[in-house]
């Protein structure tokens, strides 16, 4: 198959064109650098240039593949504080991609948070939908694509995707964090939990949904359910020889800074009709496994 993705040298890509490759496709990549044209290049990739706002490359791209993997987003924006804005560029990409393909049948999987699928005390779903949720309206449009003649899927992601591929998420910012104050903290009592899953364990649920995944599914990539904010905390106060405290909640926004809405949310997650769906079973270590490494404690 020839897969066009988005977003082929950011942390998931890089995870993904790989895999794809081995698995004997043709992986086309999303280039909007020098640099990242040379690393696809450098795998066994093709390259097309352009970005998330140029509307026409996209389509032209899609509709040239025999299927496609949307990772793109605008993390930049969302970290500047334009989460808004960030969200309907992917919305606008989201309906580029669909128009291209629109009654073809071929596959399109796009990017969703588990989040779109919780609710206040209880484990997330992928049935579930919850209104509201960063990133629904793009995954609704994919969902409903499904009855314009796309396979699409939706590969909803935990707030942490770990591995030494990981160089911007919310680990490496929290352990930046930690050094810049001087405390690993959480809040409250730490007890609420963030589902996490293997940068290659998720790599591998994008390919096999591409592969196989029926049109209009929802699909969670998550390994550990649910970890304790708080030993996270302390795992990352351990191997930085810091100490680990709950920060009082009026300190919050100065002390995490845009992650100080996140830190608090318990978001424990299922991912058990993914695995039987797809008969995916994530093999790389956990999270607090992961952090036992010293990948994310080497500065760089």
């Amino acid at each position: 198959m020839h897969v066009f993705v988005t977003g082929a040298t950011g942390h998931l890509g890089s995870a993904l064109v790989p895999d794809l490759l081995a698995a004997g496709h043709r992986v086309t990549g999303l280039a909007r650098s020098d640099a990242s044209a040379a690393a696809l290049t450098t795998l066994g990739a093709d390259v097309r240039r352009g970005d998330l706002d140029d509307l026409d490359a996209l389509r032209a791209a899609a509709a040239a593949a025999d299927g496609v993997v949307h990772l793109a987003f605008k993390h930049e924006a969302m970290l500047g504080g334009d989460y808004a804005g960030a969200m309907a560029d992917d919305l606008k990409a989201v309906r580029a991609l669909v128009e291209a393909l629109a009654g073809t049948g071929k596959p399109l999987v796009g990017t969703g948070g588990t989040g779109g699928g919780s609710a206040p005390g209880q484990v997330s779903l992928e049935s579930r939908v919850t209104p509201g949720a960063p990133r629904t309206e793009a995954e609704q449009a994919l969902v409903d694509a499904a009855a314009d003649g796309v396979r699409t899927s939706v590969v909803r992601l935990p707030p942490v995707v770990h591995s030494p591929l990981d160089r911007h998420g919310f680990v490496p910012l929290l352990i930046r964090t930690a050094r810049t104050t001087g405390t690993s903290g959480y809040l409250g009592d730490g007890t609420n939990r963030w589902p996490a899953v293997h940068t290659l364990d998720a790599a591998r649920l994008y390919r096999l949904a591409l592969e196989h995944a029926p049109a209009g599914t929802r699909l969670h990539a998550v390994d550990d359910e649910g970890v304790p904010f708080r030993e996270i905390a302390e795992r990352i106060g351990i191997r930085l020889g810091l100490p680990t405290a709950p920060v009082p909640e009026a300190d919050a926004p100065a002390h995490f800074g845009f992650l100080a809405r996140l830190v608090p949310l318990d978001l424990p997650t299922s991912a058990e009709a993914t695995r039987t769906l797809l008969d995916w079973h994530p093999t790389h270590p956990g999270l607090l496994d992961d952090l036992d490494q010293d990948h994310y404690f080497t500065e760089h």
